[in-house]
């Protein structure tokens, strides 16, 4: 499994639940925090890591304005505790460790799309 970079809207929970499931695991909030999106994403990149995160933004910076990334996972989850929360990110990490590389995968309670950025 490759490397993951978590956005400072991820709950560091999800984080530190992956880091002690030997995931390789950076964090804006412990890098450089308040940075902007398109920073984020150039982050990411130079790490060669797939970006976690909570924040849609990327979604427009990903495919309107065609930013490059090695991927990209978007937590669209509600009211759910965070020990679901970071059940289904396990799950999908395991599951879909092929699939997700340079793609952009919408995680939520019930469902898991990945779709191609073209």
């Amino acid at each position: 499994m490759g490397k993951f970079l978590a956005d400072e809207s991820v709950d560091f929970r999800i984080v530190k639940a992956l880091r002690e499931d030997y995931y390789e695991v950076e964090a804006i909030v412990e890098i450089n925090p308040s940075i902007d999106d398109e920073q984020v994403l150039t982050i990411a990149n130079q790490l060669n890591a797939i970006l976690i995160t909570e924040d849609k933004d990327f979604g427009e910076l990903t495919y309107r304005l065609r930013k490059p990334n090695k991927g990209i996972i978007l937590l669209r989850f509600r009211k759910e505790g965070i020990e679901l929360k970071i059940k289904k990110v396990k799950e999908v990490l395991e599951e879909f460790r092929e699939e997700i590389q340079n793609r952009f995968t919408v995680i939520t309670t019930n469902k898991v799309r990945i779709k191609d950025f073209d």
